[in-house]
């Protein structure tokens, strides 16, 4: 049985050539009116979801280019090529295909193709079938030795060779294995810092791109590329040496990713996309005070974002609202106390009688208390309880923040550039982020965090080598809610207001304790990243395609399947997680460290 999983001559050639094809394809004009959104009607430029086809072309071109050794790209691909231009080319057939599908339905017919959109399809079904007649990487991956001697990468084990996949899916599998990166060349410090800030200038670049899409089909074409040039670029090798490098210099790589947030708002010429952003830090905020229980604990905790709601409800009734029933203005680091505390104490109190349960008995006891909170609030309306929250109408009118003569409602023009309301919040919350961040990285680190972690591998072992289980794990459950009041504190002041339907256990729009949930095991437990990353998605996902709400719900629960089944550890996974439940010769996280601040011990050295 041949290595490839197709059988064609000149596989290079044919997987150049469809990538050259698919870029000048995005020059001709796909379709004769405009009454598909971005105008790809024109000759001569790339319009709108074109301009995603073109990216996805380049880089399958440079990707096939680097397979022939050519100089000034073998950095591109150190752990092999193959699986990297396969997984670029199916990403740029799903987005070019995509197009004209999105094209042929809103339209109604063929008839409203162009020939240039025939030659996408057919150059980008090109690329694909040459790229995956490319030998594989495993086969063919060159190591350099201690010696200076060139020797072989690829797997001599029969499991690992094609004959032992006789279908079409473990053959294609095969496909994208690669070998193992050789040891790269040192680089000064000074080149790896550069490095390190090229990556996140690079990843702000995308992210802006991804927020500003004025429309859904460009997002959905943003996001197939996205997930397939990121799963080339870890089978590629590159994730695992950036991650090397972050890993090494971890405190400039914090500094590095704050900057290149900080740049965001100043991107921006519409101010509802910082409004957006401040969304989703506020989100990605609320997950990683999560990620405190869930992932380093091990605590199952359904009602989370009651929390949340007690820190917004605190802020609101102390910040001078006309309609709070307390009549007090607190200065807003006093609100901010005030939020931080009240959910404190509501998770001691919560937490000091139930903890002692495990498992789901915790997790349906949490749900009770998330689903408690939300209807006292609505009970605490004046008729069926004291005159407290207003009940469904909430506490609105909340002022804007006022710190230092720096009004946040109004629009300041810093270095020379205006930032609108939401763009000042989007960095009021962004220190926020910072602070927790911070937090959770120490807590992370340190000895109580080692003992978080052995409580969540192995609770019985865990207190039999002497820890307090339950008093940690009472510590875990009031730093979550703490973290979560100081979100929620920010969140009652950007939205102006604080209601009971904005808590709840799930629902379309995060927000939600199913969402918040979501974020932390998708993106990753235990990371400092991942949740940020997982918060992103889900934020973004809802908002970005309104044109197919109806199936809004289905679509999320087949993306959650889909990831579970092959990414069961996360998008961003320490490596703790990748060896539980993946192959070592599999895994994309470097044997050098942890990234992201990961918590990787060992249950006896908890």
């Amino acid at each position: 049985m041949p290595d490839q999983l197709l059988r064609l001559p000149a596989a290079r050639a044919l997987t150049l050539t469809g990538a050259a094809l698919t870029i000048l394809s995005t020059f001709l004009a796909w379709t004769w009116t405009t009454a598909f959104p971005g105008n790809l009607t024109v000759n001569g430029y790339p319009g709108g979801l074109q301009t995603i086809t073109l990216t996805g072309g380049i880089l399958t071109l440079l990707h096939a280019l680097a397979g022939h050794h050519i100089r000034g790209l073998r950095w591109l691909a150190p752990a092999g090529t193959t699986a990297p231009t396969v997984l670029l080319a199916l990403g740029t057939l799903a987005t070019t295909w995509y197009t004209l599908g999105a094209i042929t339905t809103d339209l109604g017919g063929l008839a409203h193709l162009e020939p240039g959109a025939y030659a996408a399809a057919a150059a980008t079904l090109l690329t694909l079938a040459g790229a995956l007649a490319l030998p594989t990487d495993r086969q063919n991956t060159k190591t350099t030795n201690h010696t200076g001697n060139t020797e072989s990468n690829g797997s001599t084990n029969s499991t690992d060779t094609p004959e032992t996949h006789p279908n079409a899916w473990r053959r294609f599998r095969h496909t994208l294995t690669t070998g193992r990166a050789p040891r790269p060349t040192p680089l000064p410090t000074w080149a790896e810092i550069l490095v390190i800030a090229a990556a996140f200038a690079l990843g702000l670049a995308v992210f802006t791109y991804g927020i500003d899409t004025e429309y859904g089909e460009l997002f959905v074409g943003y996001l197939l590329l996205a997930v397939f040039t990121l799963t080339a670029l870890g089978r590629s090798g590159l994730t695992s040496r950036l991650t090397t490098l972050t890993a090494k210099h971890r405190n400039i790589t914090l500094a590095a990713a704050f900057t290149a947030a900080a740049c965001f708002p100043f991107l921006q010429t519409n101010d509802a996309y910082a409004n957006l952003a401040t969304s989703i830090l506020i989100f990605a905020t609320v997950a990683l005070g999560l990620n405190v229980v869930v992932g380093l604990a091990g605590l199952l905790d359904l009602g989370y974002v009651a929390f949340l709601g007690v820190g917004a409800y605190a802020a609101a009734l102390v910040s001078g609202s006309p309609e709070s029933a307390v009549g007090v203005h607190f200065p807003f680091w006093a609100a901010v106390l005030t939020g931080i505390g009240a959910s404190l104490v509501f998770g001691v109190l919560i937490g000091a009688p139930t903890l002692r349960l495990r498992g789901d008995y915790l997790a349906i006891v949490t749900l009770g208390f998330g689903e408690i909170f939300r209807i006292t609030m609505l009970n605490l309306n004046g008729k069926t309880g004291p005159d407290i929250t207003n009940g469904s109408m909430g506490i609105p009118n909340i002022p804007e923040l006022d710190l230092f003569g720096f009004n946040f409602g109004r629009t300041h023009d810093i270095l020379g550039i205006p930032i609108g309301r939401f763009g000042n919040y989007y960095l009021l919350m962004l220190l926020a982020t910072l602070l927790v961040v911070l937090v959770f990285r120490r807590a992370a680190e340190s000895r109580i965090g080692r003992a978080w972690v052995a409580i969540r591998e192995d609770e019985t072992a865990a207190t039999a080598m002497g820890i307090n289980a339950f008093r940690l794990k009472l510590l875990a459950f009031a730093l979550g809610a703490a973290l979560a009041g100081l979100a929620g504190t920010v969140h009652a002041h950007v939205i102006t207001t604080a209601t009971p339907d904005q808590y709840q256990f799930a629902g379309t729009v995060p927000p939600n304790s199913a969402f918040l949930l979501a974020a932390v095991i998708l993106g990753g437990m235990g990371t400092i990243s991942g949740p940020v990353v997982g918060a992103a998605l889900l934020y973004l996902i809802p908002n970005k395609m309104d044109f197919m709400q109806d199936y809004q719900l289905l679509l999320f629960g087949l993306a959650l399947i889909l990831l579970m089944r092959f990414r069961p550890e996360g998008m961003v996974a320490d490596r703790r997680k990748q060896l539980e439940f993946h192959e070592t010769g599999q895994l994309d996280v470097p044997e050098q460290g942890l990234p992201d601040g990961a918590v990787g011990v060992t249950k006896a050295e908890a």
